[in-house]
């Protein structure tokens, strides 16, 4: 009876000192790495941060984040995604366009990719379907180019008498023949006519207003392109000396004095992003994860640039706007 004591009494020792051992075991961290266009912390980046914190991870306890901006030098890419491969990160979050995701895709066909993009990722060959992605490439799209129809109709009611309008791109963007050919058709539809019109960097600007100018241009509309975002406030201040109604892709050139802007509720997206980390993280393989497409879309009208170019913004555009800046 004794030696049966002992042996019980050995074997929950034994257990103790191994339950020991594994609860001194450190749990592993996971590690995230975020790339984008931007210099710094932006609204949408801490839209993404928020997102974690809602799902219980707090950066530098439960979770590590590699942030990675390349201060709009889109060369930069291709080396922080190396760079976040070698520190074995268990999901990338590319925000700001394609160019990150191509980066990411170049350089690892195993860690999972979380896109935030305007493209549509089956076009450009990203994944296989929206439904089941396939592969390691997951996340959001905007479809951005699926929206300028709808910036064309509200610069219609703004003003009525419209009859051409100035679209500001760069030719060599990845998205520019998608989101041109979506604008022909509801340009055609509104008996509107297209003035494209090329800038790549600010100091194609000085021409490029001149050109509108010279053909008479009734409104603008700046097609979606993270690189011409780098000089948002000299679009801006182009627009208003030539009293140019104007239409943005994103909220943020309404906030530095364009006229309106309709896009998708962002925060919203980048938000989704962190879903889709906490996913990963919990087991599901992103290829099972379905790309995601907005439902909730925001109008921002600046009434302070309106009251300055001499445009009355009627008052069934205001009651649909979501923000308004007076």
């Amino acid at each position: 009876m004794k030696k049966k004591i002992t042996v019980l009494t050995l074997c929950a020792m034994l257990f103790a000192l191994c339950y020991s051992a594994s609860a001194q075991q450190p749990k592993k961290v996971p590690r995230i790495g975020y790339l984008s266009l931007g210099s710094g912390f932006r609204a949408n980046d801490e839209a993404f941060r928020q997102g974690l914190r809602e799902l219980g991870y707090t950066e530098g306890q439960n979770i590590v984040v590699e942030w990675r901006f390349v201060d709009g030098k889109s060369e930069r890419y291709r080396d922080f995604a190396a760079e976040l491969v070698r520190l074995k990160v268990d999901a990338i979050v590319t925000a700001s366009g394609d160019d990150p995701i191509i980066a990411a895709m170049n350089v690892t066909k195993t860690i999972p990719i979380i896109i935030l993009t305007g493209s549509d990722p089956v076009a450009r060959g990203f994944v296989a379907s929206l439904t089941h992605p396939g592969g390691n490439v997951t996340g959001v799209s905007y479809m951005l180019h699926e929206l300028n129809g709808k910036r064309l109709e509200l610069l219609k009611e703004v003003v009525p008498k419209l009859l051409r309008i100035a679209v500001l791109g760069d030719r060599d963007h990845q998205n520019y023949n998608v989101q041109m050919k979506e604008l022909e058709v509801a340009a055609q539809a509104l008996s509107l006519q297209l003035q494209p019109v090329q800038a790549r960097a600010a100091d194609d600007l000085e021409n490029a207003f001149s050109v509108m100018a010279k053909d008479r241009a009734g409104a603008l509309l700046v097609l979606s392109n993270p690189a011409i975002g780098f000089f948002l406030g000299t679009v801006v201040q182009f627009a208003a000396k030539g009293r140019l109604p104007s239409i943005y892709a994103t909220p943020s050139w309404v906030a530095a004095g364009g006229l309106m802007s309709y896009a998708p509720a962002y925060a919203d997206q980048y938000r989704r992003a962190a879903v889709y980390v906490d996913k990963i993280l919990k087991g599901t393989k992103p290829g099972d994860l379905p790309i995601e497409r907005p439902t909730k879309f925001e109008l921002v009208v600046n009434l302070k640039t309106a009251k300055q170019i001499g445009v009355t913004i009627p008052q069934k555009v205001l009651a649909r706007a979501d923000w308004v800046i007076k």
